[in-house]
């Protein structure tokens, strides 16, 4: 019973990311380094890319695949992590702030691979 409200919490903390991505679009394509192309394009399909995953992650026949997927999606956007904390002068975010979220990152690979097991 408490796997399953965790899973519920961090697909809806998913997904919200994910809306977040098309509200927050200023924030999030500045946190992606100007020589990067398209960065814009960048933050709206990783935002529908959050959204989908997070809802595959509802489903049983989805649900283990779909963890699977949110880690390794997690360990991909965490170089943006690193550089935000690395450029922590550039966000309106405190930089203790930005320097916590790289451990927290490990957090919610180790969190989506616990809920997503069969």
């Amino acid at each position: 019973m408490i796997k399953k409200i965790f899973l519920y919490i961090f697909a809806i903390l998913f997904m919200l990311a994910g809306m977040g991505h098309f509200v927050l679009d200023d924030f999030f394509i500045s946190s992606i380094p100007e020589w990067v192309p398209e960065r814009p394009f960048i933050v709206y399909i990783s935002g529908v890319i959050e959204i989908v995953l997070g809802a595959f992650l509802l489903y049983p026949t989805t649900r283990r695949k779909a963890g699977i997927a949110i880690a390794i999606f997690l360990v991909l956007v965490f170089p943006v992590n690193i550089y935000m904390a690395f450029h922590a002068e550039n966000y309106n975010t405190p930089e203790v702030v930005l320097w916590i979220r790289l451990p927290l990152q490990f957090l919610l690979i180790w969190w989506v691979m616990k809920v997503s097991k069969r």
